[in-house]
């Protein structure tokens, strides 16, 4: 009996062995790629760090956390980051729903209509904050050329001039460049509700309106729930578009999270508060995941 439960066991085993050693090369190189650094971060997060000639990194505790959240520059950072990522899901998530909807439409051309939305997307965001940066410009830029010719202005307009303006100009170039991303993510949505819901809704005479709220929206949640999960947490990532368009600026107005842990850990050379300020908005990043999913399964629940 003995002996025919080992020979049971010895291919279970053998795919064990073979498994984990596919897997050890990927635990390998995430471990060195992702964990070490992470860890390490996390203790110069904890250290005094600075760019200095003495070599001592004395132990401070949660004492850098504790000052980021004391730092009215931080609070000031962490309101704008709140305003662009409000306005901008407000913003995006509707028309991107739209153009989904419409895309979904059968017309001529449908399948070059979807190819060249896109182009936006597929754009590296350095060069789209260049190309904003152009068309934002007062003395030769497109937008101030274009409301000229329409008679709509008589004076160049400093888009970016003025701490709100800025910030909402920088979220109309984010949205310009991420609406592709949404369409996308509810087409997807979109296919795979069947069409005959869309029928029998239409037999019992509902409006475009009762499709959209009592359909759509329903079906779509999931598909809700990863594009305010993606889009929240990468909002708090936002950098090389406001490093393009405004540097933070102007007076600390368009100065998100991220691009005040660029300043401290790269302008001032306080490594340790720098890493501190990235634990802190990871954090804020996951909490806002949490958040969502809670919701949306209570909803789902009722």
């Amino acid at each position: 009996m003995t002996d025919i439960l080992l020979r049971l066991h010895r291919p279970v085993n053998r795919e064990r062995t073979l498994a984990a050693m596919l897997l050890l090369p990927t635990l390998i190189i995430v471990g060195t790629m992702v964990v070490v650094p992470l860890v390490y971060a996390f203790w110069l997060s904890l250290h005094d760090v600075q760019a200095s000639p003495r070599a001592e990194r004395p132990f401070v505790g949660f004492a850098n956390y504790i000052a980021i959240l004391a730092s009215p520059a931080f609070q000031h950072a962490l309101w704008n980051t709140a305003y662009f990522t409000v306005v901008s899901l407000v913003v995006q998530v509707p028309v991107g729903l739209a153009i989904a909807i419409l895309l979904d439409q059968k017309f001529p051309g449908r399948g070059i209509v979807r190819a060249m939305i896109l182009i936006p997307w597929a754009l590296p965001t350095i060069v789209n904050g260049a190309l904003w940066q152009w068309i934002y410009n007062p003395s030769y830029g497109a937008l101030n050329g274009l409301l000229r010719q329409l008679g709509l202005i008589h004076e160049p307009v400093l888009w970016l001039g003025s701490p709100i303006a800025a910030m909402n100009a920088v979220i109309v170039a984010d949205t310009w460049k991420i609406l592709p991303f949404y369409a996308v993510m509810f087409l997807a949505g979109l296919q795979t509700i069947p069409r005959e819901l869309f029928d029998a809704s239409t037999v019992d005479g509902a409006t475009p309106l009762d499709k959209l709220r009592y359909v759509i929206i329903p079906l779509l949640k999931p598909f809700f729930l990863v594009v305010l999960v993606l889009r929240t947490t990468e909002m708090f990532r936002a950098f090389d578009l406001i490093y393009m368009l405004t540097s933070g600026g102007p007076a600390g107005g368009t100065t998100v999270v991220a691009y005040y842990a660029y300043q401290v850990t790269f302008q001032s050379l306080r490594f340790g508060y720098g890493s501190a300020v990235s634990f802190i908005i990871g954090a804020v990043g996951l909490a806002f995941a949490l958040i969502y999913v809670r919701v949306i399964r209570a909803g789902e629940i009722r």
